[in-house]
């Protein structure tokens, strides 16, 4: 669990809480609570005491450069500890993101200086249970989608919590 303070630049994919229903079928806590199915932009973000208005209207300015696209989720993406849907559409918001903050390791850098733009479906749990949220999963496909903003969430001892949403294009 990240700590208090801790922010996130995300995508929603409203379509995408099917793929999530799968994984909390198999076992619901193979689901993190707290935010809706989306693709992760950037996280960790900035901490919530470096959040400013410069921040807030960074966040916007890279999200009004990007535009609406639909999303076509087809790739289930299976790897140690959690399975996760590519969303390669969502790919230049991140690019632009990390190009501001080159300094925001994404991920801490476990997965490289530019990871791939995914959306998990389940962390967690016994490579049993990951293996059949992955069938499950790509038996629900495809999951078709039209995202339209950036959200800024920051976790909170309530939960994450909405900072700022940014429209895209």
């Amino acid at each position: 669990m990240p700590a208090f303070g801790t922010s996130a630049l995300v995508i929603e994919v409203p379509a995408a809480e099917v793929l999530l229903d799968v994984a909390r079928r198999v076992n619901p806590i193979l689901v993190r609570p707290g935010l809706p199915a989306h693709a992760t932009v950037l996280y960790p973000f900035l901490p919530a005491a470096e959040l400013t208005a410069d921040v807030d209207a960074a966040v916007r300015a890279i999200a009004a450069r990007v535009p609406v696209t639909d999303l076509r989720l087809t790739e289930v993406i299976s790897a140690p500890g959690f399975v996760a849907m590519a969303v390669p559409e969502l790919q230049p918001v991140a690019e632009a993101a990390y190009a501001v903050w080159p300094e925001v390791q994404p991920y801490g850098g476990r997965f490289g200086p530019t990871p791939p733009v995914h959306l998990t479906v389940a962390i967690g749990g016994t490579e049993d249970e990951l293996t059949q949220v992955a069938a499950q999963t790509r038996e629900a496909l495809p999951v078709s989608d039209r995202p339209e903003a950036v959200h800024l969430v920051v976790l909170t001892e309530q939960g994450w919590q909405l900072r700022l949403s940014a429209p895209l294009g």
